[in-house]
């Protein structure tokens, strides 16, 4: 860890478990109110920090109270898989300024994480229903002063947003309860609940401009599933699939929950798919020589192919 990252961390933690005493909250209650106090100046707690060491101690703190408060699927997205995105995103998306939508965005710390990477080329725009969560990444964005726009909904119900560039999700997987919205979709299921993922996919390639790049975290086995072949003939007809690479499993808690980046261009004309889709599979992210490789792996699949 880097000591003005720790130092963060340790004043914010300090100043939330100090609230949560006083007001008996929940830890990510006391944290919410510890980043307006900072916000409105009656903190001072970042002197001399960058926006990367802001956005990690804040995602300690997150860390530290989603132990206590969350469901399973708010889990955080990995840091250095967060990197890892927004090197695809640099590699891919061309536009000095372009615009990003995160429709899943918990704390927006997979948006914040690519933002930052990119530091003043990307405008974002984040969904979520959790108002809590949405309420801390509002208050994220306004600290280390990334331009985003937030919608407190469900992603999935009609979205009043204009087409982005690219899309970067970390997509909530499971079971959509809401049948009576799937219905409008064309990967809904035949019977029964749909695939959230699924829907995700197919709301996200809709809110994309026309040769736009989507980013997505996905299960790995999410071409194994039932309904694998519907989101096959989807995807042939609205995107060319760039890439599948798969996550090493040593960054997620538990293996059965391994995961995969699929990577999208909406189809517009006179646009080509790549003569081949880079198959990868991602090394232990911790090791430099090994990730190196695999960066020139990337970079040669996309002078050949892009």
């Amino acid at each position: 860890m880097n000591s003005s990252m720790e130092s963060i961390f340790t004043a914010i933690d300090n100043e939330t478990v100090s609230i949560q005493k006083q007001e008996e909250t929940s830890y990510l209650e006391s944290l919410l109110t510890t980043t307006e106090r900072w916000l409105d100046g009656q903190l001072t707690i970042a002197e001399g920090g960058t926006k990367e060491d802001m956005r990690k101690a804040i995602q300690l703190a997150i860390l530290k109270g989603m132990k206590e408060h969350v469901q399973p699927h708010h889990q955080m997205t990995p840091d250095a898989l967060g990197l890892l995105i927004g090197y695809l995103v640099e590699l891919f998306v061309k536009e000095q300024q372009a615009t990003v939508l995160d429709p899943a965005a918990g704390t927006g710390n997979l948006l914040f994480t690519v933002m930052n990477y990119l530091d003043g080329r990307m405008s974002g725009t984040a969904v979520e229903l959790d108002d809590l969560l949405i309420r801390l990444a509002s208050n994220i964005g306004n600290l280390i002063e990334q331009p985003v726009t937030f919608y407190l909904q469900d992603a999935l119900q009609p979205l009043l947003i204009d087409p982005v560039d690219c899309v970067v999700s970390d997509l909530p997987v499971g079971y959509y309860p809401d049948e009576a919205t799937a219905s409008n979709y064309e990967l809904k299921a035949d019977e029964g609940m749909s695939y959230a993922h699924h829907l995700f996919i197919e709301q996200s390639l809709k809110h994309t401009k026309e040769g736009g790049y989507l980013f997505f975290v996905i299960p790995r086995n999410i071409f194994e599933s039932p309904l694998a072949g519907q989101l096959h003939s989807f995807l042939k007809h609205q995107a060319h699939i760039q890439a599948v690479m798969e996550l090493p499993e040593n960054i997620f808690k538990n293996a059965q929950h391994a995961k995969a980046i699929l990577v999208l261009q909406k189809k517009k004309d006179g646009l080509k798919a790549p003569k081949e889709v880079l198959l990868a599979r991602v090394p232990n992210m911790s090791k430099p020589e090994t990730m190196a490789k695999f960066f020139t792996q990337v970079n040669g699949w996309f002078k050949e192919n892009k």
